[in-house]
């Protein structure tokens, strides 16, 4: 029998007993009181930081900034050979690069073969058996469209030819809806280059051929085709001359959420719950997602998953896998719907259908099944510099100090200079 400072009598089995019920709860929360940072793209769930500590006991100082902002970060901070944080986003973009450069742990430890399964898109962030990120947003390309507007204007058919897009661009403003009916990054940021690539597929091309060698350089080529269509949109008054200073979240958030904007080129099926969200939208119960058009009136897409990694260079792995889990749960993503992003899990997607959420789901639908890879064979490590000549040569069209010809041209030289490095 032993005898508490009380004078109360304690057996040992009760003891032992207490004992082992601590360590269920210990390895319950094995990282309870530690401290992790994430660095991702804003907006995030404004709850976030409470609910991952009130599950796992584990505290998070959630940094975010735009997606261009953390991009810049990201790679700062992974040259000069330290964290940005123990969990970062991790864009399908970096895959090759990143694999190279052996910047981050391999996460196959992470998840089960059967989560692996339920996120399909797991498979762009796998190099050699590596798995280097889980997907947290299902990201492809729609068209979104603000459908009072197309009513008011007379638009009675949504479009699926480029040429019915632009016509219904041109009835909203000559109607005086908007000034600006047509939302398109015209930036230096890769907001404008994703949506040049979606352009590309809608004039029936692709960026490479299967030998990766460049297929817009020509005035016949899609590539070339679409440049030339962003430009003649900018001519048209159909486009904000302001967009060559905006990001494309400036664009969907400052300009398509409130209304001042009619048509997304290049659209995020996850912002439908947010622009559904009387806090952030003024354009609730107006939005839709419509299949992207194109020249041929075949839809067709591409997707841009974006995950989250961990830096080799981050000391607390442990909780950080934590994280990973948590956030990359079904009951989170499902969850997380509401913020505006679409879930990577099929069992996920499925539960927000089943609930009535799902916004536009016949589009989706629709166009989940014409959802391609820019880059069959994984992204190349000289994306970065690919993606840069494109964004800075749109930028540099748009603002007239170079013509389309020249900006081809000078994409295809930036290919094949980052190929020879």
């Amino acid at each position: 029998m032993i005898v508490s400072k009380f004078g109360r009598p304690f057996s040992l089995a009760a003891i032992l007993l207490a004992g082992s019920a601590y360590a269920v709860l210990a390895d319950d929360k094995p990282f309870a009181g530690q401290t992790i940072t994430v660095l991702l793209p804003s907006p995030q769930d404004a709850a976030m930081a409470a609910d991952f500590e009130k599950d796992t006991g584990i505290k998070l100082d959630l940094q975010t900034a735009s997606w261009d902002d953390v991009s810049v970060k990201v790679s700062t901070a992974l040259l000069a050979g330290t964290a940005p944080a123990d969990v970062t986003e991790f864009d399908w973009s970096w895959t090759g690069q990143f694999s190279a450069a052996g910047w981050y742990i391999p996460l196959n430890d992470v998840v089960s073969k059967e989560t692996l399964e339920d996120i399909k898109g797991s498979t762009l962030f796998n190099i050699n058996g590596n798995v280097l990120a889980i997907p947290y947003t299902n990201d492809f390309r729609v068209m979104m469209v603000n459908t009072k507007h197309f009513a008011d204007a007379g638009v009675k058919t949504m479009p699926k030819t480029l040429d019915e897009l632009v016509a219904a661009a041109k009835a909203i403003k000559a109607k005086g809806i908007v000034k600006y009916p047509i939302g398109l990054p015209l930036s230096a940021t890769e907001g404008a280059s994703t949506s040049w690539y979606l352009l590309t597929k809608a004039f029936g091309g692709d960026l490479f051929d299967k030998d990766m060698n460049p297929t817009f350089v020509g005035k016949d080529t899609a590539g070339y085709k679409a440049m030339a269509f962003e430009l003649q949109l900018l001519k048209d008054g159909l486009v904000d001359p302001a967009s060559t200073d905006l990001k494309d979240s400036e664009i969907n958030d400052t300009m398509f959420a409130k209304g001042t904007t009619s048509i997304m080129i290049s659209g995020e099926p996850g912002r439908l719950g947010q622009f559904s969200d009387p806090k952030v939208s003024s354009i609730v119960g107006n939005v839709a997602a419509i299949p992207v058009a194109t020249v041929s009136g075949k839809t067709r897409s591409f997707g841009l998953l974006e995950g989250l990694g961990i830096p080799k260079a981050s000391t607390k792995a442990g909780p950080a896998k934590e994280f990973i889990k948590w956030m990359t749960s079904e009951k989170f993503q499902v969850h997380n719907y509401d913020n505006g992003v679409l879930p990577t899990r099929t069992s996920a997607l499925a539960e927000v259908e089943k609930s009535g959420k799902l916004i536009s789901g016949a589009a989706l639908v629709e166009q989940a099944p014409t959802v391609e890879a820019l880059f069959p064979a994984g992204a190349p490590t000289w994306y970065p510099q690919f993606s840069l000549a494109v964004n800075t040569s749109i930028n540099s069209v748009a603002k007239g100090e170079i013509t389309v010809d020249v900006a081809m041209q000078k994409i295809a030289d930036a290919v094949t200079a980052a190929k020879k490095q």
